[in-house]
């Protein structure tokens, strides 16, 4: 599947890269507030999104006071 046409950025969510990008809006998630109801586990499930992403994502996260699920 080509990401070309992903965005680079969604809504409030850091820069991840367009295939973590295409799989966090293929689930509907596309706010760090999304992104803390789901837990690491269950990001990392997601085809497209890895260490790399979940890493940025934590930082974001810890910039607002949120955490993920687990």
């Amino acid at each position: 599947m080509s990401t070309r046409h992903v965005p680079a950025q969604i809504g409030d969510l850091p820069p991840i890269g367009r295939p973590a990008n295409s799989a966090l809006l293929e689930a509907g998630i596309t706010t760090l507030d999304q992104v803390a109801d789901h837990s690491r586990r269950d990001l990392l499930a997601l085809h497209g999104v890895g260490p790399k992403a979940i890493g940025i994502l934590a930082a974001a996260l810890t910039e607002r006071d949120l955490t993920f699920a687990d």
